[in-house]
């Protein structure tokens, strides 16, 4: 009985480690990080370059495959309708802000000193009117006067008060100066002209069209002597750094995909490989094949990523097919 046990116990027993061991590699082989190899291409980066002002197109500058940089003159439109209104905006603000600086100082003290000086005419006149009423009333009781005298002697010393009433108040109203509502409105209309000078200064300088970025002239659209619209480009740059690649990778690699993770690229122009890093890895996956997904589905979805070239070549161009090798070795990662 031990015998036959001992010959079943042997063989099974040498099975199962046997068993184990080749389930151990596989466990290995499969849970150890794994190179991947992905396909993608150079992404295309370009700028529609263009006006933010109508006008007649007086220079172009570059031309296709020049090199221009940040900030150099690319192309020109006639500044001079511009320049005009410009200098009518620059008018309209030098008047505003003077009638805001005359109700926000005051009347002049001349203007008040003669508006006193009327004053006082205007009550010497109010005291001969009043007196000769009263000359003309007397005269009028001892039958020396006509009603007629004595009436217009009474309208000339109502005329006269009146009229002094008129100096009085217009004295106060030089010596109060302006209200507070008239000053903010004037400030108002001061700052008002103030932005469109603003706005007219401004569009003289879209008359000039300056490269945004370091780039390469990939088509020169218009001549000098055509009408230009807003928005209508002129020029379209080709944006040549950073270079960056796009690829995609399937959900099953998410895990080992991650920004700062060190990729080699090729492509079929050189046998050398370029190093990068993944700069992006989308949160959302494309090309979805159904709203609702079996499992098996679920593993075909992909999500897009993208590699910026740490030292780019000369001969990567744009749209360029490239081959990305993704290491197993994760120590040189940022």
């Amino acid at each position: 009985m031990n015998r036959r046990f001992i010959k079943i116990a042997v063989p099974m027993t040498v099975a199962i480690v046997v068993l184990g061991v080749l389930l151990g590699k596989q466990f290995i082989h499969h849970s150890a990080p794994q190179s991947r190899t992905l396909y993608g291409d150079v992404d295309i980066r370009e700028i529609d370059l263009a006006f933010r002002q109508s006008g007649r197109l007086t220079q172009m500058l570059v031309d296709e495959g020049d090199r221009v940089h940040a900030g150099q003159i690319l192309a020109q439109i006639d500044p001079e309708p511009l320049q005009e209104a410009l200098d009518m905006a620059t008018a309209n603000t030098a008047q505003a802000r003077a009638g805001w600086d005359l109700l926000r100082h005051g009347n002049r003290p001349e203007d008040i000193a003669e508006a006193r000086q009327q004053l006082l005419q205007a009550k010497a006149q109010c005291l001969y009117s009043e007196q000769e009423y009263r000359r003309q009333k007397l005269l009028q009781t001892d039958g020396t006067s006509s009603i007629q005298q004595l009436e217009a002697a009474r309208a000339s010393r109502d005329s006269a008060q009146a009229a002094m009433k008129a100096a009085e108040q217009h004295l106060h109203l030089l010596q109060a100066g302006a209200r507070s509502e008239d000053i903010a409105a004037a400030k108002a209309r001061w700052q008002a002209a103030q932005a469109v000078e603003a706005q007219a200064r401004t569009a003289l300088a879209d008359t000039t069209l300056k490269a945004p970025a370091d780039a390469i002239i990939f088509t020169r659209v218009s001549e000098p002597g055509s009408m230009i619209t807003p928005a209508q480009p002129v020029y379209v740059l080709s944006v040549q750094h950073p270079i960056q690649v796009r690829a995609y990778i399937t959900e099953s690699d998410l895990g080992q995909m991650h920004p700062g993770r060190l990729v080699w690229i090729r492509h079929d122009g050189t046998a050398t490989r370029l190093s990068g890093h993944i700069s992006f890895v989308s949160p959302r996956a494309e090309f979805t094949p159904k709203t609702v997904e079996t499992a098996d589905l679920r593993t075909d979805l992909v999500y897009r990523i993208r590699i910026t070239i740490d030292q780019p070549d000369s001969q990567l161009r744009q749209g360029m097919p490239v081959t990305v090798d993704v290491p197993a070795d994760h120590r040189d990662d940022l």
